[in-house]
């Protein structure tokens, strides 16, 4: 029979390996949610580091649990709408020009090595162009003459044109840009002093029901079997550790690599420990082999 010193030993031993069910990766679900704001947030994309999918953390956050944002290398543009069925998310640039409202903008571009490309059905509008601008040279071919020309027709007609030194009706100095790269476009190279982006014609005779705004793709391949089942148990499919392992949040405040049913702890990768202890109290007493396999 192991003695007193013995026990104590052993109990020590499985106390540390025992998971612990407050690791690092648990503090993740206290920035974690499924909403920001009125707009439901669902994987691959999640509220803050550690949820959802790590290839789309650098470019979508909730910020004051508010207001959902997209980020790139141009600045910050905020989320309107988010569409899971046809993977489409809607932003708006606060100084893209509208029909009510037209400033000078910045430009807009997306990494290329982003999950996310600029939708075909989305038009960019170039105002206020230099006559020497290659939106012009017919070689470049750049300009959308055709169908394009009735677009800037109609936000030449807006009152806002007067907020780039432009009068209303005036001669169209424009460009439905019909760039095929999907990332964007560069106002300075293109010499154009704004734009504006249209999703959808309400009526395309009056641009003051044309939706405005920035129409992208994002690649849903990510959507794997293991966070299917994880959103099943109720959790929120995240990761965690160095190498950006799968992780499954539950509300719980415990994160598991499978799901939430049970709310238990599972290991990741192989774990094999091993431990065979000899004492001399009184003679040589050999405790059991603890073994413990993922």
């Amino acid at each position: 029979m192991p003695s007193s010193s013995e026990t104590l030993l052993l109990s020590t031993i499985l106390l540390l390996l025992t998971p612990p069910t407050h690791t690092a990766s648990s503090i993740i679900n206290k920035t974690c949610g499924d909403t920001c704001g009125a707009i439901p947030v669902k994987f691959p994309f999640g509220t803050g580091f550690g949820c959802g999918h790590p290839d789309f953390t650098r470019y979508i956050k909730c910020t004051n649990l508010d207001t959902l944002l997209f980020t790139t290398g141009t600045g910050f543009y905020t989320i309107s709408s988010i569409d899971y069925t046809s993977n489409n998310i809607i932003v708006a640039d606060p100084l893209m020009s509208t029909c009510s409202s037209m400033q000078n903008s910045g430009s807009f571009s997306l990494d290329k090595a982003s999950p996310f490309t600029i939708r075909e059905e989305n038009i960019f509008v170039l105002l206020g162009c230099s006559t020497t601008s290659p939106v012009f040279d017919s070689s470049h071919d750049l300009c959308d003459t055709g169908s394009g020309s009735r677009v800037c027709r109609g936000l030449y007609s807006c009152k806002g044109v007067s907020g780039i030194g432009l009068q209303q009706n005036a001669p169209i100095s424009t460009c439905v840009y019909d760039d095929d790269s999907g990332y964007g476009l560069d106002l300075p190279k293109l010499q154009c002093s704004s734009y504006t982006s249209v999703y959808e014609f309400g009526d395309e005779g009056d641009p003051m029901k044309w939706k405005f705004g920035i129409s992208l793709q994002y690649n849903d391949s990510y959507y794997t079997k293991p966070c299917k089942d994880c959103e099943a148990s109720g959790g929120l499919c995240g990761f965690g550790g160095l190498d950006q392992s799968f992780a499954c949040i539950c509300r719980s405040g415990m994160n598991t690599t499978t799901n939430c049913f049970g709310q238990g702890y599972a290991w990741s990768g192989s774990l094999e420990l091993k431990v065979k202890i000899k004492t001399i109290i009184g003679g040589t007493h050999t405790l059991p082999t603890l073994a413990m396999l993922s």
